[in-house]
């Protein structure tokens, strides 16, 4: 049998929660579910003030269903948030009552294990971050070296590769998975290459999947490995469009997309304003005139910091390659259907570049201060938002199919920004305002954000 040495997700170790003193609080604006068997524990406190606080606030959902028809244990009830939304087991400081009157092992699991994101595939058990929470952000993008921990062993784990009968795809996930990681990581290329490639190599790998060809995995893993590192296909990527304008019109739909159907938390708005104020929003603002500011604020703020810190958007992708479990998706280890690398490798594809797009704009607001600390709110917030929506990473797959962007061509738009080849003036001091106060919140109606 053969082992394959691979990436493990150590990082989510080092996690510790900074309660009170935290900057968007998980105990504030949020939907939390409490699972029945937690739900059933709290039935048998004694009576006393927490006990009734509980009994008013912590009430049955209407019956959710699963998918084999049985009643959904981990969204048996939900906490009420109180008037200011915020939990109401919060104590005066901002500790919780239950935490620190039973222990943690009294918590729901989204209490407790939040902002943890635990699975098992192949019989291995993992955890990634929710960039939710502005504590796992911080850890998972400042680390220089994510996936190092204390040294090489953090790091790294064998697997066996074993052969299973019931799913044949199941063995070639981890040594599909180490080939995605390396390949985020290997600086010989830019990011965007990086990912290109990576799209490249879903499609190939999908029609390998679509043949039921599962043994020739490992010869297209050692194929295409042998090409990236012969770096024959970097000449013909340089090749691709550069179209900002229509990069910028997909981040616009992209990040339109859930305004009407989630809660608009203060830190979001905040993201938005600082991002459309930084792409020139305003009366009169047009596509091409936004499209002028996204690109100086690309070339003079955003990839100068970027150039500083090539690890903070690649442990961007790597958290959300474990979150997301790439390369085969969240349930196809579940439902044992076909895999389509392709879908999981746009999806990647669309996360990132709404990200980026949106940290362009906010890059264009603070101009020479723009820093981490504004990646972390950005992603952070923008994360709260998108992340744990359920219908996001569907909506977003079905408008990159309806715009024609879902093919190479598409991602490559999505993903390439380019420096002008003239000297591109550095936008106006006059319209790099102190403060995001006062602007529009969305840009013009036909963009998606109105």
């Amino acid at each position: 049998m053969r082992h394959t040495q691979l990436f493990h997700p150590d990082y989510s170790k080092d996690f510790r929660c900074i309660g009170p003193a935290c900057e968007d609080s998980c105990c504030e604006e949020w939907a939390i579910h409490v699972d029945r068997s937690t739900f059933e524990k709290y039935q048998t406190l004694p009576a006393g003030p927490l006990r009734t606080t509980i009994d008013e606030n912590i009430l049955r959902t209407a019956e959710q269903v699963q998918e084999n028809g049985s009643p959904s244990a981990a969204t048996f009830a939900q906490i009420q948030m109180n008037a200011l939304h915020k939990c109401p087991l919060l104590s005066a400081d901002g500790l919780c009552r239950i935490q620190a009157e039973y222990g943690v092992q009294l918590l729901c699991d989204a209490c407790a294990n939040y902002p943890r994101i635990t699975y098992s595939i192949h019989g291995a058990t993992e955890e990634a971050l929710s960039l939710s929470c502005p504590e796992a952000a911080r850890l998972v993008l400042l680390k220089p070296q994510l996936l190092m921990g204390a040294g090489l062993d953090g790091g790294l784990r064998k697997r066996c590769d074993s052969a299973n009968e019931r799913n044949p795809w199941l063995p070639h996930f981890w040594s599909i998975r180490k080939f995605a990681l390396a390949l985020v990581q290997n600086r010989t290329y830019p990011l965007w290459q990086r990912l290109f490639l990576l799209g490249l190599f879903s499609r190939r790998f999908d029609t390998i999947a679509s043949n039921e060809l599962a043994g020739r995995v490992p010869q297209l893993l050692a194929d295409f490995e042998a090409t990236v590192a012969s770096g024959n296909l970097q000449a013909t990527m340089n090749t691709l469009p550069v179209d900002h304008a229509q990069q910028l019109d997909l981040v616009l739909l992209l990040a339109g997309m859930l305004l009407h159907r989630s809660h608009l938390r203060p830190r979001f708005v905040e993201c938005v304003q600082a991002f459309t104020k930084g792409i020139g929003n305003g009366e009169g603002a047009t596509l091409e005139s936004l499209t002028v500011r996204y690109s100086a604020a690309y070339e003079h703020y955003y990839a100068p910091l970027f150039q500083r810190h090539p690890y903070v958007l690649e442990n961007y992708l790597i958290n959300t390659i474990f979150r997301c479990r790439f390369p085969f998706g969240r349930d196809w280890a579940q439902t044992h259907t076909m895999p389509s690398m392709t879908r999981e490798s746009t999806l990647l594809t669309a996360q990132f570049a709404l990200m980026k797009g949106l940290l362009i704009g906010v890059a264009g607001f603070h101009r020479e201060h723009f820093s981490a600390s504004h990646v972390v709110h950005t992603v952070q917030a923008a994360s709260k938002h998108f992340e744990h929506h359920p219908e996001f990473l569907t909506m977003a797959h079905a408008l990159l199919v309806e715009k024609r962007m879902d093919g190479q061509l598409g991602l490559a738009i999505l993903l390439r920004n380019a420096k002008s080849r003239g000297l591109r003036p550095a936008l106006p001091a006059s319209q790099a305002p102190a403060s995001a106060e006062g602007t529009a919140v969305f840009p013009v109606r036909r963009l998606g954000l109105d």
